[in-house]
This record gives C-alpha cells, sequence and structure tokens, in this order.
C-alpha cells in the first residue's frame, strides 16, 4: 500500500469518525433541550392551575359576600306567572 493510499485511509477514518462523534453530541444536546422543554411546560402548567384556582377562590369569595349583601334568586327554574 502507497503512502498516499494510507493517508487517505486515515483521513477518511478520521473525518467519519468526527462525524459519528459530532452527530452524537449534537444528538445528545438536542435530548437535552427537549427535556428542558417538557420542565418548563410542566412549570407552566402548574403556574396556570395555581393562577385558576386563586381566580376561582376569588369568585367565590365575591360571590359568597354578594350573596350575603342581596337576595339571590335560582336562576335554574322558571318564573311563576
Amino acid at each position: 500500500m502507497s503512502s498516499r493510499a494510507k493517508i487517505t485511509l486515515g483521513a477518511a477514518i478520521v473525518l467519519s469518525t468526527l462525524t459519528v462523534w459530532g452527530v452524537h453530541v449534537q444528538q445528545n444536546q438536542e435530548r437535552e433541550a427537549m427535556f428542558r422543554g417538557v420542565l418548563k411546560d410542566d412549570e407552566r402548567r402548574i403556574a396556570k392551575m395555581k393562577q385558576r384556582q386563586q381566580e376561582f377562590d376569588e369568585s367565590q369569595r365575591k360571590r359568597e359576600l354578594y350573596e350575603r349583601v342581596q337576595a339571590v334568586q335560582d336562576s335554574g327554574k322558571e318564573p311563576s306567572s
């Protein structure tokens, strides 16, 4: 085997190895980024649930206050004529 062929073979092996390694590193980075996205989504979902619960509690508190202050008719029944 000539030295030129050995250099070409060596360069091809090095290039292939670096390519495989680079793709592996890139895949790991993408996987980590996707996982961080899932964690962010969970945090946003939990924060939204807390906000909705606070709004619901506030609405319930206001309703109780208004019901104490004024008479409330049951809207589920039809008015009698």
